[in-house]
């Protein structure tokens, strides 16, 4: 596997007020590890990773399934082999009161869960103020695997994905990723 996937932290940053959705992902030194660019107005998501802001070396794949679905799924795939390694479904109507998605594995069996931590909070968010900021609980099983914790920022999309206590790493850090990705993007445009 890639060296860039073996970190227990990322900081993924994205502009808000861009045109384009750009993603970096830094490792813990500062040092950038990931870019993404998304490009808009598409039926379809098709998200691709690369290790470096020149695109020459893509890593990761981020494919929907369907053309706008309310519970979406997204197939991650390895950009070097082809191989798919999960999925995340978004579960619809329960994320209109708090984000909640499910990870599924290869096989598309749901092995895991992110959600929103506080279903208070993400009431409060949705319903008075976009001023507080988000956080996130990765599970696989009921073993609590990765925090996504957004920094307050207007101008600056910042969430940081700690992936410390995963310490038997039951989640495979590239599917993590594409979370990260995926609430910055989807999640993100709800804002």
């Amino acid at each position: 596997m890639n060296p860039i996937f073996q970190y227990n932290h990322y900081l993924l940053k994205r502009q808000v007020f861009a045109l384009t959705g750009k993603f970096r992902f830094y490792a813990p030194n500062g040092q950038l590890v990931l870019f993404s660019e998304q490009k808009m107005f598409k039926l379809r998501e098709d998200i691709r990773v690369f290790a470096d802001e020149s695109k020459t070396q893509e890593v990761l794949m981020i494919k929907a399934r369907q053309i706008m679905d309310f519970s979406a799924a997204y197939d991650v795939m390895d950009s070097a082999t082809g191989q798919k390694l999960g999925a995340l479904r978004r579960k619809g109507f329960a994320s209109l009161l708090r984000d909640e998605w499910e990870i599924l594995d290869a096989g598309d069996k749901v092995i895991g869960s992110l959600f929103e931590d506080s279903m208070g909070l993400a009431l409060v968010r949705r319903f008075l103020t976009r001023l507080i900021p988000q956080n996130y609980d990765i599970t696989i099983g009921v073993t609590r695997v990765a925090d996504l914790k957004q920094n307050f920022n207007p101008f600056l999309y910042q969430l940081n994905m700690d992936f410390s206590m995963d310490i038997t790493h039951q989640m495979d850090r590239r599917i993590g990723i594409a979370a990260g990705i995926l609430l910055a993007a989807i999640e993100g445009r709800q804002s």
